[in-house]
């Protein structure tokens, strides 16, 4: 297994992750599916947090600093799905790359019942306004009936 770094505790100019691939993801993660974890880690910088301990505007402004500072080519963010602290990671993840303005890919994955699922980030958007994403069910419930 790849030793990882805490997310809030590394440098945000560290060689570690200037330039490279990131990899965030939710530190209960290698206990729950080591697997995933070792497949989804290869090639990565693995960065640590648990969203359960930390507030949101700090994970949110570390990796905005991150990307400002370190460039990093891309960053993938690992989590459990159906935690609601979970979620707050992805969505850290877009708004950071939206403050900073940078280019940069973002890839959302999440674990669910043991299988690795890719989300866009469409649905990191929806995530965070419920009433769309109750128009969408509407919409979907009509067309079924």
């Amino acid at each position: 297994m790849q030793l990882s770094s805490n997310l809030l505790s590394i440098s945000v100019t560290s060689n570690k992750v200037r330039g490279k691939d990131l990899l965030i993801y939710s530190s209960c993660l290698p206990r729950e599916h080591p697997d995933i974890y070792e497949e989804v880690s290869r090639g990565k910088t693995p960065l640590k947090v648990c969203m359960s301990e930390e507030h949101l505007d700090k994970v949110g402004f570390k990796i905005a600093t991150i990307i400002a500072y370190s460039h990093p080519k891309s960053i993938t963010v690992l989590t459990m799905d159906g935690s609601p602290h979970c979620t707050q990671l992805h969505v850290m993840a877009e708004q950071a790359k939206r403050v900073t303005g940078e280019n940069l890919e973002v890839i959302h994955l999440v674990v669910e019942k043991g299988v690795l699922v890719e989300v866009s980030s469409e649905a990191v958007y929806y995530s965070r306004h419920l009433s769309k994403i109750e128009e969408a069910l509407r919409r979907l419930k009509n067309a079924k009936s």
